[in-house]
């Protein structure tokens, strides 16, 4: 995916020409992550981690840093990693969404990343990104409280300066991997302003609950700090910047990844219709399961235009992506619901039982709509960022 003319050449600075298509290393990168997920993450071993209080397995998250070194993929090579950008994460992330992957991928490498790099600074990047990079550290973001809002200002988490360094007070909750991660960066108001800090779940003063939801596949927690010890990241007062970009890479990730799902349910759907026999024919050839099909292959495609302009912007690092994130989230949010709801219905009454896949990537699909900030939210983001 690169700004490239179809000749190869550069483009002006105001005719610039995004091409969409993936080079060969990056296609590349796309076939070995699909061959480890078809081995590691198949439907049984979903349903395995599912039904257990981690949501993943050690060996495999482990094996996913020493092989393939894919937490560390985007994480610059002076961190440990190997100085990638969001596009090969995001071809990760598409991959990981058809699968279902059960990990804390998106917690450690989305979130916590990427809030180290645009909030922390040098030192703090050099003690917590390797061991992301390694898959030693599981780590997350704890970005909403009881209340669920993903707006920044809404923050009811405090600190304040104690021992010999900060303590934090308050609940965040709806917190992704929470429950397994060893680093915990908690957005916190302090007397200037909006800081983020770096929490050690073990330590005095932290509680954590997992939650129940309807999602299994997506592990979430509810925690509680009550002068709880945290190491200042960054600047203090200066956080929200960084976590607002933060947030914005995180929404362009999460809709990726729902292109993966979207389009491993559009490929069922289309599987089973070709296949299904009904009054001597298949029932792909009934004009109303042709119609669902074509909806679905349009919002499919529509949903991967939208991610990869989101992903072309945060790979160039410009203004386009606040607009960019928020676009690609709210249009694929609904696109991958529809998809996994027309799923069901053209399974019929097999599509609603326990023992078929599409219950799963329709409670995915459910929950990823509301992750980060439903499609009212972003559109309402949208409205605000053009001046609407």
């Amino acid at each position: 995916m690169s700004n490239l003319d179809d000749d190869g050449s550069d483009t002006p600075d105001d005719e610039v020409f995004m091409n969409f298509g993936f080079s060969d290393e990056q296609d590349e990168l796309r076939r070995m992550v699909r061959r480890f997920l078809e081995e590691k993450s198949p439907e049984s071993e979903v349903r395995r981690l599912m039904a257990t209080d981690e949501g993943y397995d050690p060996a495999v998250w482990s094996q996913m840093a020493r092989e393939l070194a894919l937490q560390g993929l985007a994480i610059p090579e002076e961190f440990g990693g190997q100085g990638y950008g969001p596009v090969e994460l995001y071809v990760v992330f598409e991959e990981m969404g058809a699968a279902l992957f059960c990990g804390p991928y998106f917690s450690s490498v989305a979130l916590a990343a990427n809030a180290l790099t645009f909030v922390g600074g040098a030192d703090d990047q050099a003690r917590y990104l390797p061991g992301i990079a390694s898959g030693e550290t599981i780590a997350t973001v704890a970005l909403t409280d009881d209340g669920g809002s993903w707006d920044l200002s809404t923050t009811t988490t405090t600190a304040r300066r104690g021992g010999d360094g900060f303590v934090v007070n308050g609940v965040r909750s709806f917190v992704t991997d929470g429950s397994i991660a060893s680093l915990i960066l908690v957005p916190a108001m302090t007397d200037a302003g909006l800081s983020l800090f770096a929490v050690d779940p073990s330590a005095p003063g932290v509680t954590r609950q997992s939650l129940a939801t309807m999602d299994q596949t997506r592990k979430q927690s509810r925690m509680e700090f009550v002068d709880a010890p945290a190491a200042l990241v960054g600047v203090d007062g200066q956080a929200r910047g960084g976590l607002e970009t933060t947030m914005q890479i995180a929404a362009a990730a999460l809709a990726a990844e729902q292109v993966g799902g979207a389009q491993r349910v559009l490929d069922a759907s289309v599987e089973y219709a070709k296949t299904r026999v009904q009054f001597g024919r298949p029932i792909g050839s009934f004009q109303a399961i042709k119609h669902k099909c074509a909806d679905m292959l349009l919002d499919v495609e529509s949903a991967k235009s939208a991610a990869y302009y989101a992903a072309w912007a945060a790979q160039e690092r410009n203004e386009e992506l606040p607009i960019a994130a928020s676009l690609a989230k709210s249009f694929c949010s609904e696109a991958y619901f529809h998809c996994a709801s027309e799923n069901i219905q053209i399974h019929g009454g097999i599509g609603f039982t326990w023992e078929h896949p599409a219950h799963l990537y329709f409670k995915r699909a459910k929950s990823s709509e509301l992750f980060l900030g439903d499609p009212a939210y972003h559109r309402e983001l949208l409205a605000q960022r053009l001046g609407v």
